[in-house]
């Protein structure tokens, strides 16, 4: 039997291989599809809840993915520690308020974020998944929680929902998703409105390290959602700064139990964002978490 499920594993394997190097190569030759079309995608492929590949999507705890391990926990305490390092790398030590996450999932993260806050509002496009972090939230901490639905087409009717400033704006395993490139603009103004003066965001991206199939797809959502948009590092510390904030720090993951090419920015309100980016000076660096490098912009 085990011989069995590991072949077909590498057919579907191989199978999903095959599917994304032709949607991508559809999008080279100018078959893209529209970011309003991607949108639309999104927004069904979300709506339906349940599966087992939408929960494992979503992180919920109960999900194929994380059975037998506690991995689902030990994603959300890396995010935790991995913000506390570049908040003291910055002195960022004031007592947080609200909380912010745009895209809380099955609430891995919010579980150990929320304890620190007055506040934890979870942003989501599935109200069940809302419930569900809500849930997860309540298990473990008495923070007030704040469930907002937002809509793929009109990420900027959240901040009406909100209804004030943030101390914290998180975001993992969530810009990979989003329709294209250009929409994650739109999330980086809406971060940046959401902060409070001095506020501190931590934005997860998968970068696109220049190979041809790391690039931003383009089409297709449903057959390949987590390879939907990437952006070289350099080039979104550069988004970063023409949106208004302030890149502090970006750690890099290369792999994990998940993924791959992960890009973790540390990011400040800007209050009068410069004309040009600053230049991104690298180091060395390690952790538990895999990290293999971490770049870094110090001033003064």
């Amino acid at each position: 039997m085990s011989i069995l499920v590991t072949a077909k594993d590498r057919i579907r394997r191989t199978g999903a291989r095959a599917e994304a190097l032709l949607q991508r190569a559809l999008a080279d030759v100018g078959m893209r599809q529209s970011e309003a079309k991607i949108s639309a995608d999104s927004q069904a492929y979300w709506a339906e809840t349940g599966g087992a590949r939408w929960k494992a999507d979503s992180h919920w705890r109960d999900a194929r993915v994380f059975e037998g391990t506690d991995l689902w926990s030990e994603i959300g305490l890396r995010h935790l520690v991995m913000f506390d390092r570049g908040a003291r790398m910055v002195e960022f030590n004031r007592p947080w308020e609200r909380v912010i996450e745009w895209g809380c999932g099955g609430g891995a993260n919010a579980i150990h974020f929320a304890p620190r806050a007055r506040e934890f509002v979870g942003v989501d496009i599935s109200g069940d998944t809302l419930d569900e972090c809500r849930r997860q939230v309540a298990v473990t901490c008495d923070t007030a929680f704040l469930p907002i639905l937002a809509d793929v087409a009109e990420p900027e009717r959240v901040l009406d929902g909100v209804g004030g400033p943030c101390d914290v704006f998180l975001s993992f395993y969530v810009f990979e998703l989003i329709p294209t490139p250009e929409y994650g603009e739109r999330l980086l103004r809406i971060a940046r409105e959401l902060l409070s003066p001095g506020g501190l965001a931590l934005i997860q991206i998968k970068y696109d390290d220049s190979r041809w199939w790391t690039k931003p797809r383009r089409r297709a959502y449903r057959s390949g959602l987590a390879e939907m948009t990437t952006y070289p590092i350099a080039s979104f510390w550069q988004i970063a700064v023409k949106c208004g904030l302030k890149p502090e720090s970006v750690e890099l993951v290369p792999k994990n139990e998940l993924d791959e090419r992960y890009a973790y920015f540390l990011l400040s309100k800007n209050v009068d964002p410069p004309d040009e980016a600053p230049p991104i000076r690298c180091v060395q660096s390690s952790s538990s978490s895999g990290v293999a490098g971490l770049a870094e912009r110090r001033l003064g």
